[in-house]
């Protein structure tokens, strides 16, 4: 499947889930050094209604503690990559879209393995599809962009996914019966972002060919796929539900 195509197949799949839930319009930090950038997005926000810049800087550290929806981040700040600090949002909760000019497919797989919601190429982004990817990641849905797509498609074993570990062990725990809240309590992080790891698994595999749109499904491809195995796939009881026995 050509690059093109598998964008336009993918997206086709996920647009049109916007925010239903939220009240007021998607707030979003902008992590970014070059000025004329931050103007260029300040405008894509401004006449639009539903997204909103609360906070912009230079650093990672400049919009620390401003509660916003989306991170927007830059991957070159002051002439560092900061690639290894996406782990670090993302296992905080915080929503990561990387928007740089490094669209290199190393690099995006690099930053979607680390939790990053999703990849924003600097040197074809539109208003209007910044702002519907934004608008995407805050309702916690999956979104490919043409980066990702490429990303995807090229990876050494594009019928065999590549998920990352937490994408794997939230599909092990979410297998064996247990709830995506239950998921989230033992992997320690939102349930948003249990339902984040699911549905990127989800995408990989579509990407790759293999649909699997029910949860029997992508078990079955995990399992083929030499991800998990079977035995490995147990029924969860709660230590709530478990008898004094059970519970050793």
């Amino acid at each position: 499947m050509g690059q093109q195509h598998l964008a336009a197949h993918m997206t086709g799949h996920m647009t049109g889930h916007m925010t239903g839930h939220m009240t007021g319009p998607v707030t979003v930090a902008l992590v970014e050094d070059h000025q004329v950038v931050v103007d260029g997005v300040r405008s894509w926000f401004g006449s639009h209604g539903q997204v909103e810049l609360v906070a912009q800087g230079p650093t990672i550290e400049s919009v620390r503690g401003t509660p916003a929806d989306v991170l927007l981040l830059d991957l070159n700040l002051n002439g560092t990559m900061v690639i290894d600090r996406v782990a670090e949002l993302c296992a905080g909760g915080q929503r990561v879209i990387v928007f740089s000019e490094h669209e290199e497919p190393e690099t995006v797989r690099a930053v979607l393995d680390a939790g990053a919601s999703a990849f924003i190429g600097k040197g074809r982004a539109t208003r209007g599809s910044c702002l519907e990817t934004i608008l995407e990641v805050a309702a916690d849905r999956p979104s490919v962009t043409p980066p990702m797509a490429q990303a995807i498609a090229t990876d050494e074993g594009p019928h065999r996914p590549q998920l990352s570990d937490k994408e794997r062990a939230a599909l092990l725990f979410w297998f064996q019966s247990m709830s995506k809240a239950s998921v989230a309590a033992r992997m320690g992080i939102k349930e948003r972002t249990v339902r984040q790891y699911i549905d990127r698994a989800r995408v990989k595999y579509a990407a790759a060919g293999r649909p699997a749109p029910t949860k029997e499904k992508l078990l079955i491809c995990a399992i083929q796929d030499g991800l998990l195995q079977p035995d490995e796939v147990t029924v969860y009881t709660s230590l709530a539900a478990r008898t004094p026995s059970d519970r050793g």
